[in-house]
């Protein structure tokens, strides 16, 4: 008895000393992370959009960087948990905002769980929130970059909105989700050859009709055949860029684990994410560029690149990462970040 109890304190104190570690590391984290550059900006705020409190970061060296949006995927998969790792690497020649989308991320609000998420919802909120950023940081246009999910939706910000632009820049470039799914089960089936396993998920994945079931069948098939989101993991320490957030403090990863995210999978299975399709829609009045992953299965790359080729703008450019699946930006930082200075450079230089 008494040796199972000195086992227990012995246990309870290395978890009591555990605790301590990871917020000693995220205090010192929040104080090297959380500085502003000398002449530049860090703001993090909540700011009301379309009815309903959303979080944003605005971090740049300079002030007089030109503005760009970064817009996460999913929908609804914020990326607040790890971004800065990245985004920071696009610090000195652009004054980056990251936004948690509506009920996402820091923005998660379970009063708004039954709310239905419709095309025109979404399209208000990311005008606002535009118009919030020009006033705010007194330029005349703004530019997006958008991954996955966010590359359509900043395609029709873009395209519906070009007074508002600069310039779009496409990553994991998803054009059409029906054609998207489509593509994947032909490719699907030809990795398998015969493999009932692989045919067995193919089965369960409905183009028209999505589902939980097929996403996660999905995903089994990327994972099985080795193109996974990061199949190569990362070139920065997760862990690390976990414990030093300076955004995330322990309440927002406590919450992190008990968010409702079935008003986003309805989404996801609606019409109104249909809606967002791009087919048909080339003429743009920005310069449009993309940066694929030829391993890129998860949103097809060919696919993009077809769209990419009809595309009317007044630049256009296309960049493939070699050997990259979806995760471009998170897995590969520095390549992607070598890019997206060459394109700054490319459509700053043309003025």
């Amino acid at each position: 008895m008494k040796k199972a109890i000195k086992i227990i304190k012995v246990l309870l104190l290395s978890l009591f000393a555990l605790v301590l570690l990871i917020l000693a590391a995220h205090a010192i984290g929040y104080f090297i992370n959380n500085r502003t550059p000398k002449g530049g900006i860090n703001e993090s705020m909540y700011i009301d959009i379309n009815g309903t409190k959303q979080w944003i970061n605005i971090y740049g060296e300079s002030k007089n960087n030109p503005v760009l949006l970064y817009l996460h995927g999913g929908p609804g998969s914020s990326t607040s948990e790890i971004d800065y790792a990245f985004t920071r690497k696009w610090a000195d020649i652009y004054t980056v905002v990251t936004w948690d989308q509506r009920n996402c991320g820091k923005s998660y609000d379970k009063s708004q769980n039954a709310d239905k998420l419709t095309k025109a919802m979404l399209m208000k909120d990311a005008k606002e929130l535009t118009e919030f950023l020009i006033e705010h940081l007194g330029v005349e246009k703004i530019s997006i970059l958008g991954h996955s999910w966010g590359s359509i939706y900043g395609a029709n910000l873009v395209l519906d909105y070009p007074e508002l632009y600069e310039a779009l820049i496409g990553s994991g470039q998803l054009v059409d989700i029906v054609e998207n799914e489509k593509a994947f089960k032909t490719q699907a089936l030809k990795w398998a050859k015969g493999d009932e396993e692989t045919l067995e998920l193919i089965e369960k994945i409905n183009p028209e009709k999505i589902s939980l079931e097929s996403l996660e069948a999905k995903n089994k098939i990327l994972n099985k055949y080795g193109l996974s989101m990061m199949k190569d993991g990362s070139d920065y320490s997760l862990l690390a860029t976990i414990l030093f957030n300076p955004n995330y403090s322990i309440k927002d990863w406590l919450s992190y684990f008990h968010r409702d995210r079935q008003s986003y999978l309805d989404f996801y299975k609606s019409d109104e994410f249909k809606a967002f399709s791009l087919k048909g829609r080339y003429d743009y009045q920005v310069p449009y560029i993309n940066i694929n992953g030829d391993m890129d299965y998860q949103v097809n790359y060919k696919l993009a690149q077809d769209y990419y080729d009809d595309v009317n703008a007044p630049y256009k450019a296309t960049y493939i990462m070699k050997n990259t699946s979806h995760g471009l930006m998170e897995s590969k930082s520095k390549k992607f970040s070598y890019l997206l200075h060459k394109v700054h450079d490319e459509i700053y230089n043309r003025k």
